[in-house]
């Protein structure tokens, strides 16, 4: 039986699913139904889940852990993500967007090269991902370093960016098995965005 918690912290509403203390999904928003909605829209179709009003102690646990990721801290370590039922393909792009350090960014094409596919596939993946924001899209960009997309909004892409500046000054290689990714200081990204006039 899938368990449905959901919580409000402040203005944001987080919602996620569980299934033997690992995590099926996870979504946040400021929109309570919208949340639930995308947790529940990256379920089996014939999984049956039950909604609780009060977390447990470990949903408490993952919901502090995802608003300490969202204020830019870096808290995902401990929880356990339940990929076995994804595709081969979409936990090959999932595991390496989880491995993007805090404070970088890395782009589609990069994932791509790394664990093959084109960056449009890649994207694709990053467009479901059912794990947000503990596996963190946000930190997936165009090569050129402008934002793309992200489901909860570009606003809230950057604003997510921004809290993780580590103030790193030059790019690093990520190890990752059978391959190596290269990331970006978060700032590149948030230059990019001043330059444009975006960000002041």
């Amino acid at each position: 039986m899938m368990e449905i918690y959901t919580q409000k912290i402040g203005d944001t509403w987080f919602a996620i699913a569980l299934n033997q203390q690992k995590i099926a999904s996870s979504s946040f928003g400021e929109d309570r139904q919208k949340t639930i909605h995308s947790v529940l829209n990256n379920l089996p179709l014939n999984v049956p889940f039950q909604a609780f009003e009060k977390p447990t102690f470990s949903a408490e646990r993952v919901f502090d852990s995802i608003k300490r990721l969202i204020e830019g801290a870096d808290a995902g370590q401990g929880i356990v993500l339940a990929m076995d039922t994804l595709p081969q393909y979409t936990q090959k792009v999932l595991k390496a967007t989880a491995a993007i350090p805090l404070g970088y960014v890395t782009s589609y094409g990069a994932i791509a090269k790394t664990v093959g596919g084109s960056a449009r596939a890649v994207g694709n993946v990053m467009a479901s991902n059912p794990f947000v924001p503990i596996v963190p899209c946000h930190r997936v960009v165009r090569s050129n370093l402008t934002l793309g997309g992200y489901g909860g909004g570009l606003k809230v892409k950057q604003e997510l960016l921004y809290r993780e500046k580590r103030g790193f000054n030059y790019p690093t290689i990520v190890d990752l098995d059978g391959g190596e990714l290269e990331v970006f200081p978060v700032e590149f990204v948030l230059k990019e965005l001043v330059d444009f006039g975006i960000r002041k």
